[in-house]
């Protein structure tokens, strides 16, 4: 069984998506966020967007 990543999304992975997007870059190019810098919200917020993603695919093999 092959694992299939294509484009049928629902609209809540594709908001989370965006959601986890804004973060990012609002993280590192207003608040000047960088892994390995020691701080515990960039490291929070990426093992929970991690978490996420890997639930998605999971759910998909389904």
């Amino acid at each position: 069984m092959a694992l299939s990543l294509g484009r049928n999304s629902s609209p809540i992975v594709t908001g989370i998506g965006v959601a986890v997007a804004l973060v990012a870059i609002v993280g590192t190019q207003v608040l000047g966020w960088d892994w390995g810098s020691g701080r515990l919200v960039p490291t929070v917020i990426g093992v929970v967007a991690a978490g996420i993603a890997v639930a998605v695919v999971l759910s998909r093999r389904g």
